[in-house]
């Protein structure tokens, strides 16, 4: 509702109530604008449709692709929306990353965790919660601005410039954005997987990414050791979130179902199979094993399945894990992309050991003859080598089409003596372009940095450190901080508006009126900026 139709409607409340007489209906106009959206699952269902909309556009043009970074704290979520919009002046296509990974190594009550699904699982939800509890204080943060600049406005009587506040009011544009949030592989079995996407909606989850992987021994997608689940398994759990976003209203919630078959060799069961080609037996005839010419060559144990009508025993480990035969990663990964979005998930992730654009679209050219409109959540990791990895690509390009490469080194080329080659310029360049060369080319919807802020809090902080305790003292903070937070416009100089303090004194008057004690006087250092 437009502000100055609030205002009306809340003077009407009041009249009828002259009791409330203390209360101004611009102040509660005010607050309501402020606070748009009341529970997660309104913010569920709006971020939902943000999604389906994003998806249908992509499909029409492959540049609408949408990306994210991974975001470990609501504050970290909050900067990131605000520094978008004022470099970008919306979020249009921009979303925020929940990842596995960073919850359980900086979210977790025991400490740092490996990526193994030994954290609270509770801790998913409420990091979500936790963004959007900052993304929604960065709405009241702005908001707060412009009304204040609406007041000075009509007390100094200009009209025109008050007029294009209430205007701008009225056409806010919120910082919440769709969370693509990580449930791993669902922490334990499908009633808990149901159980656990219902708190991730509830605190505002629109998009649940769950992936393939045996849920006790999960594993981080660039580690050794995965264990895949067979398919029936899987789309048991994707029927679990399915039906918690129907049950809680988010009719349109997005499923992204990851594969982990790309790098992973093992399984924990042998699929259950009724008749030939059925997709049990797909699953099983993946499984290495050898083949067993007469019934009394089986010994006492052993696991014994039927592959194109010969016996076979399954290569089987001290861990009572099976094996996959060897080169048939890829395989897999088409039959589990096809079968998870034939029932019922919406969107794929495919985990690979390399950013290469086209190992990525050989895949998901295979699933589209089945599926056409087939679409990936790709993971820009920092487990790869970034540099390394398209600077070898551009030296194995050029060596392919004849050009001398003599003057690289093809296992060295991280060196810092190749930044400024042409080589390294034009890796570069493939870098720059790998987004929208895969949006174009291997149908990655959305790209996205899991671990992103990880890093880059821990090299602000270390540069911070090499210099504040070192010879530089105040400069490193005034230089390296300060100054560029003044000069670039960063919200967080005035630090103590950005917790709220101005939104607390506006909040202080509208309660007591004259008589509100406010922090933001002449007297407050904040002014200094």
């Amino acid at each position: 509702m437009p502000y100055a139709n609030d205002v009306d409607a809340i003077a009407s409340i009041l009249k009828q109530n002259p009791t409330w007489n203390a209360i101004k209906p611009e102040h509660a106009a005010r607050m309501r604008a402020q606070n748009k959206f009341r529970t997660g699952l309104d913010i569920a269902k709006y971020t939902a449709k943000i999604m389906r909309e994003d998806m249908a556009n992509y499909d029409k043009d492959t540049s609408q692709y949408t990306q994210s970074l991974g975001c470990w704290h609501g504050f970290i979520g909050q900067q990131k929306m605000i520094s978008i919009k004022k470099h970008f002046g919306n979020t249009k296509r921009r979303y925020l990353y929940l990842s596995g990974w960073m919850v359980a190594a900086l979210r977790s009550e025991f400490g740092p965790l490996p990526d193994q699904s030994m954290h609270e699982k509770t801790a998913v939800s409420s990091l979500i919660g936790e963004l959007y509890t900052f993304l929604r204080q960065a709405d009241a943060w702005e908001l707060n601005h412009l009304f204040r600049a609406l007041e000075e406005a009509q007390q100094a009587g200009d009209n025109a410039k008050a007029d294009e506040l209430i205007k701008q009011i009225d056409n806010h544009e919120t910082h919440v954005v769709p969370i693509i949030a990580d449930i791993d592989a669902g922490f334990g079995n499908a009633e808990a997987t149901y159980l656990l996407a219902k708190q991730m909606i509830e605190a505002g989850a629109c998009c649940i990414q769950i992936e393939n992987q045996v849920s006790d021994e999960k594993q981080c997608g660039h580690q050794d050791g995965k264990v895949t689940v067979p398919h029936a398994d899987f789309l048991s759990k994707i029927n679990a979130v399915r039906l918690a976003f129907l049950e809680l209203g988010v009719d349109d919630g997005v499923i992204v179902a990851r594969t982990d078959s790309l790098g992973a060799g093992l399984t924990q069961k042998i699929a259950v199979t009724e008749e030939p080609g059925d997709l049990g037996d797909q699953y099983n005839s993946f499984i290495d094993g050898e083949v067993i010419e007469k019934a009394e060559d089986i010994n006492n144990g052993d696991v014994v399945i039927k592959q194109k009508g010969q016996l076979v025993r399954p290569k089987r480990l001290a861990s009572g894990l099976f094996q996959f035969k060897p080169g048939t990663g890829e395989d897999r990964v088409v039959l589990d992309c096809i079968t998870s979005l034939q029932n019922g998930a919406d969107l794929l992730w495919i985990e690979t050991e390399k950013p290469h654009v086209g190992q990525i679209a050989s895949m998901v050219n295979r699933i589209r003859e089945v599926v056409p409109d087939a679409k990936l959540v790709y993971n820009n990791s920092p487990s790869f080598n970034w540099t390394l990895n398209f600077r070898q690509q551009v030296f194995d390009a050029w060596k392919e089409e004849g050009k001398d490469v003599s003057a690289y080194e093809r296992a060295d080329l991280m060196n810092a003596k190749y930044d400024e080659t042409d080589l390294g310029k034009l890796a570069d360049q493939w870098t720059a372009n790998f987004q929208r060369d895969g949006a174009r080319d291997a149908g990655i919807f959305h790209h996205l940095i899991t671990l992103p802020t990880y890093h880059t809090a821990a090299l602000s902080t270390d540069n911070l450190a090499k210099g504040y305790f070192g010879d530089e003292g105040m400069l490193a903070y005034v230089a390296g901080v300060q100054r560029k937070e003044i000069r670039q416009g960063i919200a967080t100089v005035k630090h103590q508006d950005m917790a709220g303090s101005n939104i607390g004194d506006d909040h202080k008057e509208f309660f007591a009126g004259d008589a509100a004690l406010k922090a933001g006087g002449k007297d407050n250092t904040m002014n200094q900026f």
